[in-house]
C-alpha cells in the first residue's frame, strides 16, 4: 500500500464526491482565494482567451469570419475557411484529430486543458469568482455573510453580484450567437427591436439563463457531475503522466509544526522521544466545597504530578498519536504540517494529498498555497507540484511510452489526410452526372446526343458571374440549358446541358469525355465522365 495511503486516518481518506454529502445533498464549496505564481499566469492565458472569445466573431479573413458554426444555414468557417456540407467528412476528420489531441496532451500532462483553457473554469474562477470576492470578501467572509440573516448590507451585496453575473452572462451569450450567425448579423440583431426577431432574442435569453444557472449556482458541478472528461482520467492517465501529485515520499508523515523540541523529552511522562512536547499548566490551588463532586478520569488522559520546587504543576502527555494514530513517536515527521490550505484552495473540494482524483482540474491553486507555506518554514518548495506517480515513487524521469507513441502517429496521420484534404480542396466543388434513364439521342445534323446533369458549390468568398463548360476531349458541341449560368458566394447551382458527338468520333457504346469547367478565361475544375453511342458494327 501507498505510504501516504497508508497513515491517513478514516476520516481524511474518502469514496464519494467531495461536493456531496452521505445523505446526498449539495455540499456548497468555500474556496479561498489563490494567489502565487501559478494563479498570475493563469489570469495571464484567461485575459488572452476571454479578449479573444469577445472580438473573436468580428475578426475576418479574407471577407469571412475567423470561425463560425452556421448550424441553421449548414455553413460552418473554420481559420476564415467556408465549409459547406459537402466538406463534412473534411470537418468530421477535425474534430477527430482536435479529440485524439486532447486525448494525447492528457495521457502525457493531465487535465491542463480543464484548469487552464476550458471555457467553465476560466469564466468561473476568472470572472465569476473574482467578482464574488471583489464583493463579499474571500472564503470566511463570504461563509458568515450566507448564514447571516437579510439586512441591508447582505441584500445589498448579493443584489449587486448577481446584477453583474446576469450582465456578464448576457455578454457570453451575445457572443456565443455571434459564433453562430456571424459579427455582423450579431450587429444588426443587437441594434434592432426584439420584437423583429423573436426567435433569435428568445434563444439569447435562454443562452444568457443557461450561462447565469451554471456560473452562479452549478458552479463546480458542471466538471464533478456532468463532464464526462474527468471520469476518463482513469482510462488516460498512467503512472508516467506528468499531473498535479502532492509528494507522499516526502511529506509523510504529515503532523503539526512544533516550534520548539524538548531537548529531554517530556518532563515527568517517562517519554524520552523529543518529539514529544508536554503541555504544561499551572495548577491553581484548590477551593474547599462543602460537597466535592467525585472525580471522573477521561480513559485517554493520563494525569502526572511532577515535583517542582515551589508550585504544583499538571502534565498531560502529548505524542505524534494525537495528530495521527497510525503514527509512531519514534518515527520523524515529513514535510507536510497538515495545514489543510491546500484542501481550502481547492474549487472542487477535493485533498489532493489522497492522490489524482475525477474532480482535480489541476489548476494549481493547491501548488500555490503549499509553496506558500513551504516558504514560511524553510523547506524547499515542490511537495506539491505537476509530476508523474513514477517520479515521485522511483524517481524516474518522464519517457515516451508505446500508448504516446501509439496516439501520437494517429494523430500525425489524421493530420496529413486533413492537410491533403485541405489542399487539393477547391473553391468550386463540381458534380457531373449523365440524366438517370435516359438513352442517347440523334440530333437533326446525326450527331449523338447525351444530356447531363451539373451541380456547383461555391466554397470561396469569391462569386462566379461567367461560368461556362467546354469538352475538352473528344471534339463535340456543349448547349447549355437555361442561359447562362452565376454562382454567388456561398450558393450552389443546379443546372442542365447537352452534349453533342460526331459518331465517328466515338469508340462504341461507352466513351471518356473530359470536360472543363470555366469562369471567363479561368479554369475551375477539370474532370471525366462518361458518354452513352450507339454499339459500333
Amino acid at each position: 500500500m501507498r505510504k501516504d495511503l497508508h497513515s491517513q486516518s478514516p476520516e481524511s481518506f474518502r469514496d464519494s464526491i467531495s461536493t456531496v454529502d452521505a445523505e446526498g445533498k449539495r455540499v456548497w464549496l468555500y474556496p479561498k482565494k489563490p494567489s502565487g505564481r501559478y494563479y498570475n499566469a493563469r489570469k495571464w492565458v484567461a485575459y488572452i482567451l476571454i479578449a479573444f472569445f469577445f472580438v473573436g466573431p468580428f475578426i475576418k479573413i479574407n471577407g469571412q469570419p475567423f470561425f463560425m458554426m452556421n448550424i441553421l444555414e449548414r455553413q460552418f468557417v473554420i481559420f476564415g475557411r467556408l465549409f459547406v456540407p459537402q466538406d463534412f467528412f473534411v470537418f468530421v476528420l477535425i474534430m477527430i484529430a482536435l479529440i485524439i489531441f486532447i486525448v494525447l496532451f492528457t495521457v502525457v500532462y493531465g487535465r491542463v486543458w480543464c484548469g487552464w483553457t476550458c471555457p467553465q473554469t476560466v469564466f468561473m474562477e476568472m470572472v465569476f469568482r473574482r467578482i464574488e470576492y471583489w464583493i463579499e470578501g474571500d472564503a470566511n467572509q463570504k461563509r458568515k455573510l450566507d448564514q447571516a440573516p437579510w439586512t441591508q448590507e447582505k441584500i445589498l451585496k448579493k443584489g449587486t453580484k448577481h446584477t453583474i453575473f446576469v450582465i456578464f452572462s448576457l455578454a457570453i451569450a451575445n457572443m456565443v450567437l455571434g459564433y453562430i450567425v456571424g459579427g455582423d448579423a450579431l450587429v444588426n440583431m443587437i441594434t434592432s427591436k426584439p420584437a423583429e426577431n423573436w426567435p433569435v432574442f428568445l434563444a439569447h435569453i435562454a443562452f444568457a439563463g443557461i450561462f447565469y444557472f451554471v456560473f452562479a449556482r452549478f458552479r463546480e458541478q458542471a466538471c464533478t457531475q456532468v463532464c464526462p472528461y474527468g471520469r476518463l482520467q482513469g482510462v488516460f492517465l498512467d503512472k508516467d503522466s506528468i499531473v498535479i501529485s502532492y509528494d507522499h515520499v516526502r511529506g509523510e508523515p504529515r503532523g503539526k509544526l512544533k516550534k520548539k523540541k524538548a531537548s529531554s523529552g517530556c518532563g515527568g511522562c517517562g517519554s524520552s522521544s523529543a518529539a514529544v512536547k508536554p503541555i504544561v499548566g499551572r495548577a491553581k490551588k484548590p477551593k474547599v466545597n462543602p460537597s466535592p463532586l467525585p472525580e471522573i478520569k477521561k480513559p485517554d488522559v493520563e494525569e502526572v504530578k511532577a515535583p517542582v520546587s515551589e508550585e504544583k504543576e499538571t502534565v498531560r502527555k502529548m505524542t505524534l498519536e494525537d495528530v495521527n494514530p497510525t503514527v509512531s513517536t519514534d518515527q520523524p515527521l515529513g514535510d507536510c504540517i497538515d495545514c489543510k490550505l491546500c484542501v481550502h484552495v481547492c474549487p472542487t473540494g477535493i485533498d489532493i494529498r489522497n492522490g489524482t482524483q475525477l474532480e482535480c482540474v489541476n489548476c494549481t491553486a493547491c501548488i500555490d498555497a503549499c509553496d506558500e507555506v513551504m516558504d514560511k518554514i524553510d523547506k524547499p518548495r515542490g511537495l506539491i507540484r505537476f509530476a508523474s506517480a513514477n517520479d515521485i515513487e522511483k524517481g524516474k524521469p518522464f519517457k515516451f511510452t508505446a500508448r504516446i507513441k501509439a496516439y501520437t502517429a494517429v494523430l500525425l496521420i489524421l493530420v496529413g489526410a486533413i492537410s491533403l484534404a485541405l489542399v487539393k480542396r477547391g473553391e468550386v466543388e463540381v458534380t457531373v452526372l449523365r440524366a438517370p434513364g435516359m438513352l442517347y439521342q440523334k440530333a437533326e445534323n446525326g450527331d449523338i446526343r447525351n444530356l447531363y446533369t451539373i451541380q456547383l458549390v461555391n466554397k470561396s468568398n469569391n462569386s462566379f458571374d461567367d461560368l461556362d463548360v467546354l469538352l475538352v476531349d473528344p471534339e463535340g458541341k456543349i448547349t447549355i440549358a437555361g442561359g447562362d449560368m452565376q454562382l454567388k458566394e456561398g450558393a450552389h447551382l443546379d443546372g442542365a446541358f447537352f452534349i453533342d458527338i460526331a459518331p465517328e468520333n466515338l469508340d462504341g457504346m461507352k466513351n471518356k469525355i473530359t470536360i472543363k469547367i470555366m469562369n471567363g478565361e479561368e479554369e475551375l475544375d477539370e474532370l471525366t465522365t462518361n458518354f452513352l453511342g450507339p454499339i459500333k458494327k
